[in-house]
């Protein structure tokens, strides 16, 4: 079918035919416009190049703004520098959207505004769909979403949020390299799908024709990279579980996971209040961040609590009590507790019913930071077992303001162990618990060569900037994120 123009990309294509090269290979600068718009006044000789944002043309000379990522910057363009043929084709040929290059010298305007005054400028690309009205931009957020590239160009949040993105990142990686950790990467495909209780995607690869799983977790290969012999190791790494979605949960997002020989879970607490609240004050300068109508505070120590007192806090439901599968599910149904999952509560094992009570009846009230501690073994098969108490683990995680930022744990380093526990898994899911681990006979051999004491943890990369921005919608912090076709 042929593709329908409107009058002004009509028009756009028209002027494409009065510009010698409107491609060119490329354009020499020497400064990038965030350099440029902090040079002091009378610097000649200045190259910069960008996107014209903003423009006006008037009879002998025009002003237009310019930019990228980084910054903007503005360039006046008079007809008594450049010649009447160069502003003559400036006038008739450059539209909203084009690229230019300009070779001037900085001055500031009467208003304050610094500027470019153009000696030359050259035509490096034509922008052939208008963009969005200057003052709004794009406003429907599922366009916002679906073409990210126009909210970039139009929105200054939207630059903000995914510099600050680029920017928490580095300053992660910053904080464990200084550490000693190592940052590794790990396969995305999987034989199994390893390394947390989630449903996996499923792949079939050509070549070997096998069925895969796309990773929902680098856990276990990570903790390989641990018995070869890394005692501080890390991945920041792209997971996919094939689960609900909604405001704060996407099907393929991005996650950090380290681990430390020779640590347990509580050392990993103190790690990792240490690391956020210093990468937090490095950001915004205070550790106090706005949630909502919220202010809440990352400073000093943080607040335990047991998975078993905060669900008794805010329900009739001691877990210690009803502590099998039947006995809660029941005691739910009493209660009248109306909880939503993609799988039959029926089918759900006694650690995943847990999990769903707790995520229904008491992570949306928590506001914290509150370290949440001592969950059932049966929600945790690779966790560690309580020296005290072995129907619970060494457990943690943080919760912010009703969502799940880090998830971490003293690891199970007893292969016997593991292989009992992940053969349960393996039960529940032939039973029809979907989010159940399958059996990794894989990786049972790799823990039998010998593994440490090690404590790991993970943390996701979307929802952190989601509370550090205070997004309504994750995907406010995802610079791509997957959305249905149109047709």
């Amino acid at each position: 079918m042929e593709r329908q123009f409107t009058d002004q990309e009509i028009v756009r294509r028209e002027k494409l035919k009065n510009i010698k090269n409107p491609y060119p290979e490329k354009y020499e600068t020497n400064y990038s416009i965030k350099e440029a718009s902090n040079l002091e006044d009378g610097v000649t000789g200045v190259r910069v190049a960008g996107r014209i944002v903003l423009m006006r043309k008037m009879g002998k000379m025009s002003f237009l703004t310019i930019g990228d990522i980084e910054g903007r910057i503005q360039i006046s363009i008079k007809i008594d520098m450049v010649g009447e043929e160069k502003y003559q084709e400036f006038k008739e040929n450059f539209d909203l959207g084009d690229f230019i290059g300009v070779e001037g010298e900085v001055f500031t305007t009467h208003t304050g505004e610094k500027t470019v005054r153009a000696s030359s400028f050259t035509f490096l690309g034509k922008a052939l769909k208008p963009l969005p009205e200057k003052f709004h931009g794009l406003e429907d957020q599922e366009t916002i979403y679906r073409n990210r590239y126009i909210d970039l160009i139009t929105s200054e949040e939207s630059k903000k949020i995914f510099l600050l993105r680029s920017r928490l990142i580095w300053e992660i990686r910053k904080y464990l390299n200084d550490l000693g950790y190592v940052e590794i990467e790990t396969p995305i495909l999987n034989n199994k799908a390893s390394g947390a209780t989630a449903k996996p995607f499923i792949t079939h690869h050509n070549a070997l024709d096998i069925d895969l799983y796309l990773r929902i977790a680098p856990e276990t290969y990570l903790k390989r990279a641990v018995v070869g012999g890394f005692t501080k190791v890390f991945e920041i790494a792209r997971c996919f579980r094939n689960e609900g979605m909604d405001a704060t949960h996407l099907q393929d997002f991005t996650m950090i996971e380290g681990y430390g020989a020779y640590l347990n879970y509580k050392d990993n607490m103190k790690l990792l209040r240490e690391m956020l609240q210093t990468i937090v004050k490095n950001l915004f300068g205070t550790l106090e961040i706005q949630i909502g109508d919220k202010m809440v505070d990352l400073s000093g120590e943080w607040e335990v609590s047991t998975f078993r007192d905060l669900i008794l806090k805010y329900s009739n439901i001691d877990i210690d009590v009803y502590n099998t599968r039947e006995k809660l599910l029941d005691k739910i149904k009493e209660e009248h507790i109306e909880i939503d999952s993609d799988v039959p509560l029926e089918n759900l094992g006694y650690g995943n019913l847990v999990d769903q009570l707790y995520k229904k009846v008491a992570r949306p009230n928590v506001v914290g930071p509150l370290y949440m501690t001592s969950h059932p073994i049966s929600l945790s098969p690779l966790a560690r077992a309580n020296d005290l108490n072995k129907e619970i683990t060494d457990r943690f995680q943080l919760i912010i303001n009703g969502a799940e930022i880090i998830n971490a744990y003293s690891e199970l380093v007893d292969p016997q162990e593991q292989e009992k526990r992940l053969l349960h898994q393996a039960e529940l899911k032939a039973n029809g618990d979907e989010e159940a681990m399958p059996m990794d006979y894989d990786y049972i051999e790799a823990m039998e060569y010998g593994m440490p004491p090690i404590s790991g943890w993970g943390m996701g990369i979307d929802r952190l900037m989601q509370l550090l921005t205070n997004s309504d919608n994750i995907k406010d912090c995802i610079l791509f994120p997957l959305m249905k076709p149109k047709d």
